[in-house]
């Protein structure tokens, strides 16, 4: 009995990471900027941060900030990345940035990925100072490989973390620019945890 609960669950396993695979986009337009191998061809580095190619993800664990700044500006899009966090990190996804050599909360969208932000409404899911999440924080990134998708359609906008919608807003505040990967300070400015980026993939629309 205990030998076919273990082959019961291997096959749940094994059926829930192709099931993950499965989603991974793929058809015409879609293109790729981060995918374990391409290094940081596709990006402009802006800041301190020490990003680099380590176990076939994009890494970034010490400076005081830093930002993988898209080389092409977007519009409308949808953005697919994967990625792993520490409780700890500070990290997102700036759109529609007005300013590529400047990222920041006030010339783009910021879609965040910190578990522990001080003001924990705009943590991990919500777009910082446009949509917030429900407090407690319910979807949390921290110590797993996560799948953040972006939509940005016109002054529509909204965030999915591993499959669940967790923010949605209307607003014309940015309407076009680059995007950026943030490995950004902790709580008080102390170094927070590390970022990887293991695939991010973009489809303008």
């Amino acid at each position: 009995m205990k030998r076919r609960a273990l082959v019961l669950n291997y096959s749940i396993a094994c059926a829930l990471v192709l099931a993950g695979c499965s989603s991974v986009p793929s058809g015409p337009g879609w293109s790729t900027l981060i995918d374990g191998a391409n290094g940081l061809d596709n990006w402009n580095v802006l800041g301190d941060a020490n990003w680099r190619v380590q176990e076939g993800a994009i890494v970034a664990d010490k400076g005081t900030a830093g930002f993988l700044v898209s080389k092409n500006a977007y519009k409308d899009f949808t953005i697919y990345a994967e990625f792993w966090a520490a409780t700890d990190t500070n990290s997102g996804i700036f759109i529609r940035a007005t300013d590529p050599k400047k990222i920041g909360a006030d010339s783009a969208y910021e879609v965040n990925i910190w578990d522990i932000r001080p003001d924990p409404s705009y943590g991990t899911g919500a777009i910082v100072n446009f949509a917030k999440v429900p407090v407690p924080l319910v979807n949390k990134a921290g110590g797993q490989w996560n799948v953040m998708e972006v939509v940005a359609q016109g002054t529509s906008l909204t965030v999915k973390l591993n499959g669940v919608t967790t923010s949605t807003v209307q607003d014309g505040k940015f309407s076009s620019g680059p995007f950026a990967l943030q490995f950004g300070p902790g709580v008080n400015n102390v170094t927070g945890g590390p970022i990887k980026w293991r695939k991010v993939m973009i489809k303008p629309s």
